[in-house]
């Protein structure tokens, strides 16, 4: 069986549908519930069958009322109540076929098949006029995807962020960082555009080789910290969670679980970073994103605001 892998989806016996949030999926399925059939659902699938979407808190709340077992840090679907998997990869074409301006963001990315995908509610058959593009590039192909993205913006074929929309992007994140800070980092990361007014984000996931060697797994709590440190490998600051392997005395990587602190910084470049540091085996790993919101932690490149 190919395996299931951040980003897919799946649902279980009732129809609820989860995004499955880690690579860490060897006993059950690590993820969090998004959409459950109801009713009076605003969201409609193409059978006639209406959901509700939910957000962070309520899904959590939902899973803990009505389906305790599935219950953790993470929701955990055991595999003999995984009814269907989606994998972005694998229904690309048919979303392509029926969203044109998925179509023309494809076209213009340019990646081999089988390295690209769309998560999110376009796969789930779900979405509404309001549904932003949630790309899913694999591998190395996602810094392919990052750089053409980067030319389109510059050629026009792309458009960029308005004001009012890193606003609305700020507002939703709700970072620990003052607005132009946050936009002076988002604005170097060229991971996210608009076609025709649609917005949408290029989101990395690991190919299927590199899944093993992926974080996984809580450590033991040490207590809060915050470090200034260089940053020796950022290759992986895409990944959820983020990676950054750094210099310092006591701390040998920082993770972000959150994606407003992904691509945050480069390698060679120095970061203040302010999270809940855990003990990994021989490591010491400072955790960003303890909490949905992040509240009280952030990562900072020091470097690219000149201190």
């Amino acid at each position: 069986m190919i395996p299931v892998r951040l980003r897919d989806f799946i649902s279980d016996p009732d129809g609820w549908l989860y995004a499955v949030s880690t690579y860490d999926n060897r006993e059950s399925v690590g993820c969090v519930l998004r959409y459950v059939p109801c009713e009076d659902g605003e969201r409609v699938h193409p059978s006639g069958r209406r959901y509700r979407k939910y957000d962070f808190e309520e899904a959590y709340e939902m899973v803990r009322q009505h389906k305790p077992r599935y219950a953790g840090l993470l929701h955990r679907v055991p595999y003999q109540d995984v009814k269907t998997v989606l994998k972005p990869d694998l229904e690309l074409g048919r979303i392509v076929s029926a969203h044109p301006r998925v179509k023309k963001l494809v076209a213009l990315i340019g990646l081999p098949e089988g390295t690209v995908g769309c998560t999110g509610s376009l796969l789930c058959e779900l979405e509404n006029g309001l549904s932003d593009i949630d790309m899913v590039v694999y591998g190395r192909h996602w810094f392919s995807a990052q750089a053409l993205v980067r030319q389109g913006i510059r050629d026009g074929k792309i458009e960029g962020l308005s004001e009012d929309m890193w606003r609305k992007v700020y507002e939703k994140r709700k970072p620990e960082i003052p607005y132009d800070t946050f936009v002076l980092h988002e604005q170097r990361k060229w991971n996210r555009g608009q076609i025709e007014g649609t917005y949408f984000d290029i989101l990395y996931t690991r190919s299927y080789e590199d899944i093993r060697a992926a974080p996984s797994g809580k450590g033991t709590v040490i207590g809060r910290k915050t470090i200034e440190a260089k940053v020796t490998d950022a290759s992986l600051s895409f990944d959820n969670p983020a990676v950054y392997e750094i210099e310092h005395e006591s701390v040998s990587r920082v993770l972000s679980f959150t994606h407003t602190y992904s691509g945050q910084a480069l390698a060679g470049e120095t970061i203040e970073a302010c999270g809940v540091c855990e003990q990994h085996g021989n490591e010491q790993w400072l955790i960003v994103g303890t909490t949905r919101e992040a509240r009280g932690e952030y990562i900072l490149s020091r470097t690219l605001l000149g201190q």
